[in-house]
């Protein structure tokens, strides 16, 4: 139970604390040992802790968090000791806010509870899990040891087996005789939750992938999403991402669904649902993935211009809306923005006029350092490819001082790619360049197919495309 944490000290304070059966708190800690003036209390949100009060030793040698006119949202905290951020971890209940709690800075793991049921079971239930990982050290040791004999080792592993089974037997009953406590809520929660055999399946992979869709299915049945207190826990956010990016494959259109299926467990007007919403949209909007613009895109429309997402600024919600409108027409798998140039002598042209298998549109610019290590890679890459059917669409974004664009061309030599102009500099907005160099990859029918990759990807994901090509055909020939 000691060990050292890393704080955020700031608090969350996005929204208001649900209402609790109770608009007071009184918790006090003795901690024998303890000498520092001060302990804090923090608490679990999404992947983060925050500091939400700090109590000063007082006469008597305690430590109290008080308040007469707010309760404390429900949840797992963490009362945190000076000057190591030594912790041991506390429930509270919406309704059982007045307890004390005495134990030891030699022994922060035997905790004794006055005023709290739940509470006693709680710490109950992890010194019941500290004996039994004590029993199962020695098996571990067995089992670790290069030296020790096939017999030894399956004496351990029977041993630990056992002890797996006693932990799960114990945990059952706990949560069947403690149905209603926020203890056994955790312990269900954390319960491992293996699929069915399916033994009627004989082969293989029909039956992993039976239990797979049945582990989506039902990964998320243990889990009470119309509970506020599982907010401020350390795991949930854990188990939740856990279904979205490890049980989905990782297409937009996936992953949203995902997203969907959790939102739609939460009560609405709950604080669960304010913040992973927010959590998902933010997520996605700073997302690094190729693609996953799509799922922000997803998050504005059906939670946030419909309404769903009240919480939200009016400004930060006209910014929002204006976003995505904006990512909208240049998404993956749409048709892109043509686009209307002109070449070096003069001569009219458009995207849509280049006759190519592949066009990669590249906005780069001459003063650009980072366009500078891309422009020898694409160089490289078109020598490769252009003999099959490739054509690099190429836009100095620095249109205002288009003799040194022109420089830097014949500087690098790549006047064999198309390089176009437009001095109203309309590809800005078509295709919401913020910063160089950006780089586009079109199919033969100008759909986008990848965008806002790297240069040195260029190669890797053409040969993707082109096997992928290949297996279509080989398929179609079956």
């Amino acid at each position: 139970m000691r060990a050292a944490l890393y704080l955020l000290f700031t608090l969350a304070a996005v929204w208001s604390s649900a209402v609790s059966a109770q608009d007071s708190h009184r918790i006090t800690v003795t901690i024998d040992g303890y000498e520092e003036e001060i302990i804090s209390l923090a608490n679990n949100v999404l992947d983060k802790q925050y500091i939400v009060d700090t109590a000063y030793r007082n006469d008597a040698g305690n430590y109290v968090f008080e308040s007469d006119t707010a309760a404390l949202p429900g949840g797992i905290y963490l009362v945190v000791m000076a000057p190591d951020n030594n912790y041991f971890q506390v429930l509270i209940n919406n309704d059982d806010q007045e307890f004390s709690l005495k134990t030891s800075i030699d022994d922060l793991s035997d905790v004794k509870v006055k005023g709290s049921k739940d509470n006693e079971l709680f710490f109950s239930y992890l010194e019941y899990l500290d004996g039994q990982q004590e029993k199962g050290a020695t098996a571990q040791q067995v089992l670790a040891d290069s030296s020790a004999t096939e017999a030894q080792k399956k004496v351990a592993s029977d041993a630990l087996t056992a002890l797996d089974e006693e932990v799960k037997a114990y945990q059952e009953a706990l949560i069947e005789k403690n149905p209603t406590t926020f203890t056994a809520k955790i312990v269900k929660t954390n319960l491992s939750f293996p699929p069915p055999d399916f033994p009627e399946l004989a082969d293989e992979e029909e039956r992993r992938e039976a239990q797979f869709r049945w582990l989506q299915a039902h990964y998320l049945d243990p889990l009470d999403l119309r509970d506020d207190r599982l907010l401020r826990t350390p795991f949930l956010i854990q188990r939740i991402e856990y279904f979205v990016d490890r049980l989905h494959v990782q297409h937009p259109d996936s992953v949203s669904a995902a997203i969907d299926q959790v939102l739609a467990r939460m009560d609405p007007q709950s604080e669960l649902y304010k913040y992973y919403v927010v959590h998902f949209t933010n997520r996605a909007a700073s997302s690094k993935i190729v693609g996953r613009d799509a799922v922000y895109v997803h998050m504005v429309d059906k939670y946030y211009a419909s309404g769903k997402a009240y919480w939200a600024d009016p400004d930060q919600l006209k910014s929002m809306l204006e976003n995505v409108e904006k990512l909208r027409p240049i998404l993956i798998g749409e048709q892109a923005p043509d686009l209307k140039m002109k070449t070096r002598d003069g001569q009219d042209v458009t995207l849509y006029g280049t006759d190519a298998k592949y066009t990669i549109l590249y906005f780069w610019a001459f003063d650009c350092g980072h366009c500078k290590k891309s422009t020898p890679v694409i160089k490289d890459f078109y020598a490769k490819w252009k003999p099959r059917g490739v054509e690099i669409f190429s836009i100095c974004t620095k249109q205002s001082k288009i003799e040194k664009c022109w420089e830097y061309i014949d500087e690098k030599e790549i006047g064999d790619w198309m390089h176009v102009t437009d001095k109203y500099l309309r590809f800005y907005k078509n295709y919401d360049i913020k910063s160089t160099p950006t780089i586009f990859v079109l199919d033969e029918n100008k759909k986008i197919i990848s965008k806002k990759i790297g240069a040195e990807q260029l190669d890797t994901l053409l040969e993707m495309f082109e096997r992928q090509d290949t297996n279509e055909e080989e398929r179609g020939d079956k």
